[in-house]
């Protein structure tokens, strides 16, 4: 193979060194920011409740470390090991490598399920169950057209999700055009936008419950989805209840997808963009490739986020970054997919 290098680490390697890579950047983010501090003394500072160090940690090194900074690169972390996870998994249940959880739909029903929550006054964990019922909703509503028009059609599925994806956002659009202008309006165009700035302990709370479960729960499944990733037939004749299965890890999906958007609105293109990369660092074995990119999304959203608060003096919403990243990327995936598609 002309892109295997010669010696290859191993993908167990790979993954530890991805790891360690994840460590380092997000001791390393601690220090990043308005007010800096070295790398050293992060580490000093983040030991300091179980050890003390020699220099005393000060008020304001502690406030920015634990207070400020700590939930958000937490929330980061979680963020990103969640979407990318979610979309390793989708692409694998639904054996095909151009779904993701915005391109089949589950961001756009979060995002009505969040903004007719902000609407209606809901709170924050009517925010959360809004978002996973119409996260799910949408869900369902891709498979089942997708069965209805033609399940053996690569693409089909994709133009499923574009479709509920177009019904979901005129819904966004009509609740954003009946919100009050001088107060929820602005605020839905906020949090759509996608941002951890208001990032606190209740909304790490918040998302880190579905997130840990869900993740958990879908990789202890990783070796079941390789057998659903093979075609439901061949599934079945190895003794795989297919369609619970399937249902199950949808609404594990719908979990992770709708607890993130809740706290820190859409953020896209994660989820589609992170398996690729893992599928080419450590293979197609899903046993490998989602833990592979839960490191990877994790290490990804949160380098982007440190971009976002630190590059310029007003802060740039995630949405925009991962999406000017992400489109390119999904546009040379579909045309490395054409020639397979067009033999169908």
């Amino acid at each position: 193979m002309r892109n295997d290098p010669s010696p290859r680490r191993s993908p167990q390697m790979i993954i530890v060194i991805l790891a360690i890579v994840l460590v380092l950047v997000t001791i390393s983010s601690f220090g990043i920011g308005r007010y800096d501090i070295a790398f050293a003394r992060v580490v000093q500072i983040l030991w300091s409740p179980i050890s003390p160090p020699h220099v005393p940690v000060t008020p304001t090194e502690a406030n920015v470390v634990f207070t400020v900074r700590m939930p958000r690169i937490l929330l980061a972390l979680l963020s990103g090991a969640g979407l990318a996870l979610s979309g390793a998994t989708l692409q694998g249940v639904f054996r095909n490598p151009l779904v993701g959880p915005q391109v089949m739909g589950v961001s756009s029903g979060a995002a009505f399920g969040g903004t007719l929550a902000i609407l209606l006054s809901f709170s924050r964990y009517g925010l959360l169950a809004s978002a996973f019922v119409f996260g799910l909703s949408a869900l369902i509503l891709v498979y089942a057209l997708n069965g209805i028009v033609a399940r053996r059609n690569i693409l089909a599925l994709v133009l499923a999700g574009v479709v509920v994806t177009g019904f979901f956002s005129a819904l966004v659009s009509l609740a954003q055009y009946l919100a009050d202008t001088e107060d929820k309006l602005p605020a839905m165009v906020f949090w759509l936008l996608g941002s951890f700035a208001t990032a606190n302990w209740e909304k790490l709370f918040l998302i880190a419950g579905p997130v840990l479960i869900g993740s958990i729960l879908l990789l202890g499944l990783r070796w079941r989805i390789n057998l659903l990733s093979i075609g439901d037939q061949d599934a079945r004749a190895l003794g795989v209840n297919v369609e619970p299965l399937r249902w199950l890890i949808l609404v594990l999906v719908s979990c992770i997808v709708a607890a993130q958007v809740a706290v820190s609105g859409i953020i896209g293109w994660v989820g589609l963009v992170v398996p690729h990369t893992a599928r080419m660092m450590v293979g197609p074995d899903h046993r490998l490739m989602m833990p592979a990119s839960l490191i990877i999304g994790a290490l990804y959203l949160l380098i982007i986020d440190t971009v976002a608060r630190t590059a310029t003096s007003t802060e740039i919403p995630l949405g925009i970054l991962t999406a000017l990243i992400g489109t390119p990327v999904f546009a040379m995936v579909l045309k490395q997919t054409q020639g397979g598609v067009r033999g169908l």
